[in-house]
């Protein structure tokens, strides 16, 4: 029986996967929360969609143990796979039935009862905002609507994990507004994990952030934390009389002054040295004309690049040194 009482309702540990002689997935470890939403993050090939199939038994591990809601889903995959719902990246729908057929299907395919198939069909549409469509052929729908089907046939049994594989890929801007809202809304009823490649994912649906490089898993932290660990020290100033570069930079705690425009600069100082009042200052003082300060704000490009980055010139100082 599944172990309601834990809040760990997913626990993957030292996955390895080969494909020949190809380490694919190196020594991947991870674990998801109740009512969590956690983003596997990484670039094309980082090695994502090979670690969703085997966190839903869809591919073994060469070794490793996954656990849904404490059960061992090598062991007994019937069982944990009960607990379990997948969106692959491409979803699993037969475009010739009607959303209600398809769906009836699913739900009989989960196990669920001749006489509650109706109850679970119609919470289910509720949730996934297919009310309006539920007659129609799926072949018929957009792109959108196909995709909230597909999210649909993973929900209707209403597993405790959710697993969805790129689940805005292909989709229009207003389309991607709504799937992420419904993502998040499922993140309160049940526990999400997803693979994405884009930074906006994350920062709109995810708690947590697990970045994958290379088959490898390089950082894992809040999405909120992830920013933070790249805060950039500086600000971008405008000043309508600008003194020189070498005057600007001559400012004690400023390191280093980059123009944007002719009145416009990027100011970076040292974190423990705020030159802002300063540079206020002398500007009121010399006529700079100064009409805004704003402190630099660090996106998750920012940090997942400088992460990335640094995993790389860690492994290439470490080839230097074992040579």
């Amino acid at each position: 029986m599944p172990n309601k009482n834990s809040d760990i309702t997913l626990s993957a540990r030292n996955l390895k996967r080969h494909f020949g002689d190809h380490l694919v997935i190196n020594d991947v470890s991870l674990e998801l929360r109740r009512g969590e939403v956690l983003g596997l993050l990484g670039h094309n090939g980082a090695g994502k969609t090979t670690t969703m199939q085997m966190l839903t038994g869809c591919l073994l591990p060469n070794s490793g143990e996954i656990e849904i809601c404490g059960i061992n889903l090598l062991r007994q995959p019937v069982k944990a796979k009960a607990n379990l719902g997948y969106l692959p990246e491409i979803p699993p729908l037969y475009r010739e039935l009607s959303v209600n057929e398809y769906l009836s299907f699913a739900a009989r395919l989960r196990g669920i009862k001749a006489p509650t198939v109706a109850d679970a069909l119609a919470q289910t549409i509720n949730n996934c905002g297919l009310e309006t469509v539920g007659k129609k052929i799926i072949g018929t729908l957009s792109k959108g609507y196909q995709q909230r089907v597909g999210i649909a046939q993973a929900i209707i049994h209403s597993p405790a994990v959710i697993v969805l594989d790129e689940p805005t890929v292909g989709l229009d801007p207003a389309q991607i507004r709504e799937v992420r809202t419904l993502i998040r809304d499922l993140g309160n009823i049940h526990s999400v994990v997803l693979s994405t490649h884009l930074l906006s994912e994350v920062e709109s649906v995810c708690d947590r952030v697990e970045i994958m490089q290379q088959g490898k898993l390089i950082y894992s932290d809040t999405s909120e934390h992830m920013r933070q660990h790249a805060n950039a020290s500086g600000f971008i100033v405008v000043l309508h009389n600008p003194p020189s570069l070498a005057t600007l930079e001559a400012i004690n705690g400023i390191s280093h002054v980059e123009p944007i425009t002719s009145t416009k600069f990027r100011v970076l100082h040292n974190p423990q040295d705020n030159p802002k009042s300063t540079l206020l200052s002398m500007a009121e003082q010399q006529g700079w004309k100064l009409e805004q300060l704003t402190p630099l704000q660090a996106t998750l490009e920012d940090v997942y690049v400088r992460i990335t980055s640094q995993e790389r010139k860690d492994e290439t100082d470490l080839k230097e040194t074992s040579r």
